[in-house]
């Protein structure tokens, strides 16, 4: 949620005098299905991190058109054409080259995001897999329900 929309929400809440009848931030609205909880699972994690990889191995191979595969972008046919057109004293030339090195800019910009999430996700799954055995040690050595207290030691 952008914080114009966090903004937004908070005002309809004092608007409506924040009871019962009105909106709530933690949860769902009406009509709408799925709980007032947040539920991360470790397949979501993991799939969207995979997609992630997938995009970053796929736009590495085919991202590269405007420099055809010469992986520097000064010797692919597209800058080799620019440089032609320059020596002819076109200004297409000049064009053409600040366009391939524009591409060339944001492909690697994006090649880093999907890398970042990518790894962000790998960690974020391997992380809630920990906290999740770690919870699990620590609630299963006690015999009976879990006081609230105990629970309420794991939201602060």
């Amino acid at each position: 949620m952008a914080w114009e929309e966090w903004e937004q929400a908070k005002a309809a809440v004092a608007a409506s005098g924040g009871g019962d009848t009105g909106m709530r931030l933690n949860s769902v609205g009406p009509g709408e299905s799925g709980g007032a909880d947040l539920v991360v699972r470790q397949d979501d994690l993991g799939a969207v991190g995979h997609e992630a990889f997938i995009l970053h191995g796929e736009l590495n191979k085919k991202g590269d058109i405007a420099a055809a595969g010469s992986g520097n972008g000064s010797s692919g046919s597209t800058m080799q054409a620019a440089a032609a057109l320059k020596s002819h004293h076109l200004g297409l030339g000049s064009e053409l080259e600040t366009t391939v090195e524009m591409w060339t800019s944001q492909v690697k910009h994006v090649l880093q995001a999907c890398a970042h999430i990518s790894n962000h996700l790998d960690f974020s799954k391997k992380m809630s897999q920990n906290d999740d055995e770690a919870i699990a040690a620590s609630v299963s050595g006690h015999s009976g329900p879990v006081p609230v207290s105990a629970l309420n030691d794991y939201f602060k």
